[in-house]
C-alpha cells in the first residue's frame, strides 16, 4: 500500500516511523515531513493546506491512504475534498469530516456537543463582543483561577489560566478584541478543574466502534514543577499510574461512548483519531478538550507501546463496516518515556538553524525529529521551537525516562534545553 502523511512534526515523525514497519507498506510519502521523516519515506514539499497539491501527490503516487497528522487540513476539510473528488474517490482517509474537526476547530461546538450528549466537562460560558458583560458576570461567579480559551484553533497558545480577576477580565477584552486573530473573536471561560490530567486516545471507525490506543501523560508546562509558560509539550509518559481498570471503565462508558454514540447520532462523519483531554477529578473523568488527531508529543510515547500493524488497524477503520466491535489495540507492557529537546528561549523567541550533532550515538532509544530540516551544506539544523523528541522503553517509568535522559545528554545543540522532571507526578 502507498501512504501518504500530512505533517511536519514529531507527532507525524512517530506515525511514519510505525507506519514504516507495517509489512503491507509499499511507499511511505510525507508532506511536507522534516529531517527525521525522510529517512522514513518520502518527503514532499507543499503544505498539508494545499488540497490541489494534495491530489496531484495521491494520483501521481498512486497513494492509497491518506493519514493526516495535523489539526489544521481537517479543520478546512481535505478529508470532504478527497471524498468529494472524482479521482480519489478510492483513497482510505483518515481523519474526520470538515464538521467532525470541528470537535477541535470550534470549542464552543465541543462544549455544546458535550452537554447534548451528557459527557462530563467543566461548566462554561461562551463570550463574544456582544454579550462581553455576560462574560464579566460569569467570572465573577467563578472561583480563581480563571480559565479563557480561544473559541479557534491558535496553535496551541489560545489557553490563559490566570489567578486574578480583573487580569481576567482585562484579557478576556484582549482576547475579543484579536489577541489571538479570529481565533479568538468568541472565547470561552471554564469552570476549573482541580485534578490531575492524562490523554486517552481512539481510533474511531464511523459504524459505531472504536480501538482504544495507550493511554498517556504529557507535559506543557516549560518549567519544571509544571512552572512558566505553555508549550506545546515537554514531554510525555505512557502508561499512566492512576488510569487503573476502575477509572478507564468509567471514561469508556461516560465518555468515550457516549462521544461515539453522539457523532453517530448527530449525522457527523468521523473515521481517524480521537483524543480526549481528561481530568481526574477525585477518581472520576471529565473532558478538558477533543484533540481531532494524535497528541503531540503523546504519539511518540504512544506508539512506541502499540504492539500492532498501525496501516492494518487504520485499514480497518476505513474499510465498509468498520471494526465490527471496538476493542483494545495490543500494547507493550513496558513504559515508554519521551523528552522533548527544544530550542533556548522556547516557548518565546529562538534561533533557529543551529547544528544538531550527536545523534549518531544514541543507543537504546529512539529519536523523532520535529522542528529540524537540512540546510544548503547537507547539516542536520534546528527549524522550530521543539526540535528532539527522545522515547525510550524500559520496565519501569524511572528505567525508561533514565534511559532517553541518557541519550539526551548525547545529543548537542546550541541553547539546548529539556524538562528534568518528566513523570515527577506519577507513582
Amino acid at each position: 500500500m502507498n501512504v501518504l502523511l500530512l505533517g511536519s512534526g514529531g507527532r507525524e515523525c512517530a506515525l511514519a516511523w510505525k507506519i514504516n514497519q507495517s509489512e503491507s507498506l509499499d511507499n511511505l510519502y510525507i508532506a511536507p515531513g522534516n529531517a527525521g521523516t525522510a529517512a522514513l519515506g518520502t518527503n514532499l514539499p507543499f503544505s498539508p493546506l494545499n488540497f490541489d497539491a494534495v491530489a496531484q501527490a495521491i494520483i501521481e503516487n498512486n497513494v492509497e491512504m491518506l493519514v493526516v497528522g495535523n489539526e489544521d487540513p481537517l479543520v478546512a476539510g481535505i478529508a470532504d475534498y478527497v471524498k468529494s473528488h472524482s479521482a480519489l474517490s478510492h483513497v482510505k482517509v483518515v481523519g474526520p469530516s470538515q464538521a467532525g474537526a470541528q470537535l477541535e476547530g470550534s470549542k464552543d461546538f465541543a462544549k455544546a456537543f458535550m452537554m447534548k450528549h451528557g459527557i462530563p466537562t467543566a461548566q462554561y460560558k461562551s463570550v463574544t463582543a456582544e454579550n462581553l458583560e455576560e462574560g464579566f458576570a460569569f467570572l465573577e461567579a467563578q472561583k480563581a483561577p480563571y480559565v479563557l480559551k480561544a473559541d479557534g484553533l491558535a496553535a496551541g497558545k489560545g489557553v490563559l489560566i490566570i489567578d486574578n480577576l480583573d487580569e481576567a477580565k482585562a484579557e478576556l477584552r484582549e482576547m475579543l478584541d484579536g489577541k489571538f486573530g479570529k481565533s479568538s473573536a468568541t472565547v470561552v471561560i471554564e469552570q476549573f478543574l482541580k485534578g490531575i490530567e492524562c490523554s486517552v486516545f481512539v481510533l474511531n471507525d464511523d459504524c459505531g466502534n472504536y480501538a482504544l490506543l495507550p493511554v498517556a501523560k504529557d507535559y506543557k508546562r516549560v518549567g519544571e514543577g509544571d512552572t512558566g509558560l505553555n508549550t506545546g509539550g515537554m514531554g510525555s509518559i505512557s502508561p499512566v499510574s492512576f488510569a487503573d481498570a476502575e477509572f478507564m471503565d468509567k471514561v469508556v462508558t461516560r465518555i468515550i461512548r457516549p462521544t461515539v454514540d453522539g457523532l453517530k447520532a448527530d449525522g457527523i462523519s468521523y473515521c481517524g483519531f480521537i483524543f480526549f483531554g481528561l481530568i481526574n477529578v477525585e477518581g472520576d473523568p471529565y473532558v478538558i478538550e477533543y484533540n481531532v488527531r494524535m497528541g503531540d508529543p503523546e504519539t511518540q510515547s504512544v506508539m512506541a507501546r502499540v504492539d500492532d500493524d498501525l496501516i492494518a488497524l487504520m485499514s480497518r477503520a476505513t474499510q465498509p463496516g468498520g471494526f465490527g466491535q471496538s476493542f483494545t489495540v495490543k500494547a507493550l507492557p513496558s513504559y515508554a518515556a519521551t523528552v522533548i529537546m527544544t530550542a533556548g528561549g522556547y516557548p518565546g523567541s529562538y534561533a533557529k538553524g543551529m547544528e544538531i550533532v550527536g545523534i549518531e550515538g544514541v543507543e537504546g532509544s529512539v529519536v523523532f525529529h520535529a522542528g529540524t530540516k537540512f540546510d544548503d551544506q547537507g547539516r542536520l539544523v534546528t527549524s522550530g521551537g521543539r526540535v528532539l523528541a527522545v522515547t525510550s522503553l524500559g520496565e519501569s517509568k524511572d528505567a525508561a525516562l533514565a534511559q532517553s535522559y541518557a541519550n539526551v545528554a548525547r545529543i548537542h545543540f546550541d541553547g539546548s534545553y529539556c524538562r528534568r522532571d518528566i513523570g515527577f507526578d506519577l507513582k
